[in-house]
């Protein structure tokens, strides 16, 4: 039935098929009913028994629509208003969010459509904003083949047909203004898909905060910080992130680093302070942190991430995720955060058909489903999902100012026939194995995050003889600043592993490494894949009786921090933890204060010093003239000796290892330059644990020929250790 409006224009109510559909939760572009058109106000308000319209003095009551509950209509003057409802006895009153006009622009729409939005994470998700004069949130999603999407939550009863929103043309965005919604606000998406089904509801793909788990709902937060406060470290970043700096990395799994008195996981003020001093004190120069992106089981680590735009809620809010960040920048620490555009978990709430169809992954499982992780695979040639990652990945460089990025499982994303035996892949569009798209997106992730944000690094964990991961893309390479070196962890952990009797027969573990090492910027990684899933923990791996163990410990950590490449340990590591690593208690910091797990601690600390005090054992980690073999041959005795130079006038380093447990009392040792040399480590050390077996602080070399040099000295090379020599007159 017509209406008069209060400028006497007769009022049209929706027809009854439309008012129909919107009751109903059908109908895909409710902004063409719902709100002021044409001087009629349509409003959806399910539950009300009536509504009225306040606008002016007399608050007007709008007509129910006939069939279709919960539509009501009635004619409005131009101008604000507001809504009041009421049902069962109870009254409320709200804003009409169909009054407001859309938020996103052309230009987003145009980007998005393109997939070309650097900054994605502007426009979708839900932002707190004014809009039209009045303060809410701003909630906008991908979902191109859903029939309609609402946003729901406690605001709204979690009831998807109160607030479905509106579609933005062929971009597939759908978007919605709430206004009076705050932060905190819980939400999430109710979609009917393609074919009529409502899914499971879905978490914010693009959401900044999250409940606690087991909960999975969205959470309206800000994110990043109002207040940064590490301009110098950001000026300098650059050059200590460089291959020619002193990089030596504390990987760290925050929920078990340690724990409160009362076993809770600590928070990102606690870790601030806590984890921030400790490896400050360790000498490390980077920490890299296991994912923060919001995961849903606890009892992992992280890997299977749901909110990836989302800094875990397991420690605080985004803004002390944040602080945690400038505290470490104010210490001058770079903090690297674990990435994972891989694959992601088929958790129903989270992407997993999202709007009813398989959108970010493939359709068939012999490219979408990882039969390794029971996960879902990207689709990497989607330009709207690859947009989706690399904008992902730009997000925390810049709203929380992280310093690199440690890609996860590279190997996984650059083969199609990861992990798959015959007949259970597709081969690229040239019927090979390499995957075309997924390399196309590290190489856009690369290039932009080092072209928006100087000074940044990104590191792939990739285990294959991939040519030129850390090589630029304009030369062929995938672009990463570092690569992590599996292969020389797999061979040197194998060595280390065996009985010293029978270390003579596998030299070449020790040795081989050195015939790749500078073919791409290596990080040696002793990562928290060493000591999970029943392979015990490093000190477990070593042979021998108790002071044995941890003699091949500090032994292999010295050949570690002598050879080329940048440094990486797993927490827990630094002081031979005896057990494998626990998600769910602490490390066991009662062993640090013990004589033997103390000495190790302070031996890696040591060699964090001596690694970033001498240029010579950083500064050409990546480059062949940085090394030069000493005795790499003498198998039967299991030692080995080489020699790290850095710029021409750096002194050099003499590095030797003896890998058996007998000492060698009268070694005679090449050295590259007459004079006298300082023992600058020597694991054997009394205050590591060590027998204190060692050469007095120098040796002063004698014009004998050894080893290929015209200079050696005779040392005392203790058994199980390592040794560094710096020559004296030139370091003083």
């Amino acid at each position: 039935m017509a209406r008069k409006t209060r400028r006497g224009v007769t009022a049209q109510p929706p027809g009854s098929d439309a008012a129909l559909a919107l009751a109903e939760g059908r109908h895909g572009d409710p902004f063409a009913i719902l709100g002021p058109r044409d001087g009629v106000l349509t409003v959806l308000v399910p539950g009300a028994e009536t509504v009225w319209l306040e606008q002016g003095d007399t608050p007007v009551q709008l007509a129910p629509t006939p069939g279709a509950p919960g539509v009501f209509s009635g004619p409005v003057g131009p101008g604000a208003y507001r809504l009041r409802a009421g049902a069962n006895g109870a009254e409320w009153s709200f804003q009409d969010p169909y009054r407001f006009g859309p938020v996103l622009g052309e230009m987003d729409e145009y980007l998005i459509g393109e997939g070309s939005h650097s900054q994605l994470w502007h426009v979708l998700g839900a932002h707190l904003i004014q809009h039209e004069g009045e303060t809410g949130v701003h909630f906008a999603v991908w979902a191109p083949n859903a029939q309609r999407v609402s946003v729901v939550g406690d605001f709204n009863l979690w009831n998807g047909l109160t607030h479905p929103m509106r579609r933005r043309g062929a971009t597939g965005v759908w978007e919605l203004f709430l206004p009076d919604l705050t932060e905190g606000a819980i939400y999430k998406y109710e979609i009917r898909g393609a074919d009529g089904t409502i899914l499971p509801l879905k978490a914010d793909p693009v959401g900044f905060g999250a409940e606690h788990p087991p909960a999975t709902g969205s959470v309206v937060r800000r994110p990043g910080a109002a207040d940064w406060r590490d301009a110098d470290w950001l000026e300098r970043r650059a050059k200590a992130n460089s291959v020619d700096a002193p990089i030596s990395i504390y990987e760290v799994h925050l929920g078990s680093w340690r724990r409160a008195p009362d076993g809770r996981m600590l928070s990102y003020a606690e870790l601030a302070e806590q984890l921030v001093g400790y490896a400050d004190w360790m000498g490390f120069t980077h920490l890299e942190l296991m994912p923060v992106s919001e995961f849903p089981f606890d009892g992992s680590w992280g890997y299977q991430p749901v909110g990836l735009f989302a800094p875990t809620i397991r420690h605080g809010t985004p803004q002390e995720f944040a602080a945690l960040v400038d505290a470490a920048h104010r210490r001058g620490i770079g903090v690297i955060l674990d990435w994972v555009p891989g694959h992601f978990p088929t958790d129903p709430h989270g992407l997993g058909r999202f709007d009813g169809t398989p959108l970010y992954e493939h359709a068939d499982p012999k490219e979408g489903f990882h039969i390794d992780w029971n996960t879902l695979i990207y689709n990497y040639g989607r330009r709207e999902v690859a947009n989706y990652l690399t904008a992902n990945a730009l997000y925390w460089l810049d709203e929380y100012h992280i310093d690199g990025l440690r890609v996860d499982a590279v190997a996984s994303m650059l083969y199609r026939d990861y992990s798959r035996r015959d007949g259970e892949w597709i081969p690229n569009k040239d019927g090979g194995r390499e995957n075309y798209e997924a390399i196309e997106l590290l190489r856009q992730v690369n290039t932009k995050a080092y072209g928006s944000y100087p000074g940044i690094m990104t590191v792939a964990e990739e285990s294959t003889a991939f040519p030129g991961v850390s090589r630029p893309v304009d030369q062929g390479g995938l672009g990463f600043g570092f690569k992590w070196n599996m292969g020389w962890m797999n061979d040197t952990l194998a060595y280390i592993h065996r009985d010293p009797i029978h270390r003579r027969y596998h030299h070449d573990n020790l040795t081989f490494g050195l015939v790749y090492a500078f073919s791409e910027n290596f990080v040696l990684p002793i990562s928290h894949d060493e000591v999970v899933h029943g392979k015990g923990s490093m000190l477990g791996k070593m042979p021998g009786n108790e002071w044995e163990k941890f003699a091949n410990l500090r032994a292999y950590y010295g050949f570690m921090w002598g050879h080329p490449g940048k440094k990486l340990l797993f927490m827990g590591q630094e002081f031979a933890q005896p057990q494998e690593w626990d998600h769910n208690q602490s490390l066991d910091w009662g062993r640090e204060q013990q004589p033997a797990h103390r000495g190790v601690q302070l031996f890696v600390r040591d060699l964090n010093r001596v690694y970033r005090e001498n240029p010579a054992l950083h500064l050409n980690d990546t480059r062949p003239e940085g090394f030069a073999w000493i005795e790499p041959g003498d198998a039967a005795q299991s030692t080995l000796a080489f020699m790290r130079r850095g710029a021409p006038k750096d002194p050099q380093i003499v590095v030797v290892a003896n890998f058996t447990p007998v000492e060698r009392p009268d070694y005679r040792l090449g050295f590259p330059s007459p004079g006298d040399w300082e023992e600058i480590i020597n694991s054997d050390a009394a205050e590591y644990g060590g027998g204190n077996r060692g050469n007095m602080g120098h040796v002063a070399t004698e014009p004998v020929g050894w080893h290929g040099q015209a200079d050696s000295a005779s040392i005392v090379l203790p058994p199980l250790s390592v040794l560094m020599f710096r020559r004296a007159e030139a370091h003083s």
